[in-house]
């Protein structure tokens, strides 16, 4: 099992690859991130800190798709694997 912290501040540091189940049961892999200059301009970093601080968000982890440019999220107990992508 993955832990919430920890996946946080992998995707702070580095694009990584999250392997997950989504919850209608469907395998996804999704390259993402939480590294600044991987993000669009707009986003106002010390909302996302607050909102991933929340006790209502505590099961989730909101990212960056960098393949499709948007946000994304996923459940942190469905992680399967998760692995930094180098050279992004």
């Amino acid at each position: 099992m993955f832990q919430r912290e920890s996946l946080i501040n992998d995707l702070k540091l580095h694009p990584c690859a999250i392997y997950f189940t989504k919850v209608n049961g469907e395998k996804r892999a999704m390259h993402c991130t939480l590294m600044q200059e991987h993000l669009p301009p707009s986003t106002n970093m010390q909302v996302l800190e607050e909102a991933h601080k929340e006790p209502k968000n505590q099961d989730v982890i909101a990212v960056w798709d960098l393949q499709i440019k948007a946000w994304r999220s996923f459940r942190v107990d469905s992680v399967e694997s998760a692995e930094i992508i180098d050279g992004y």
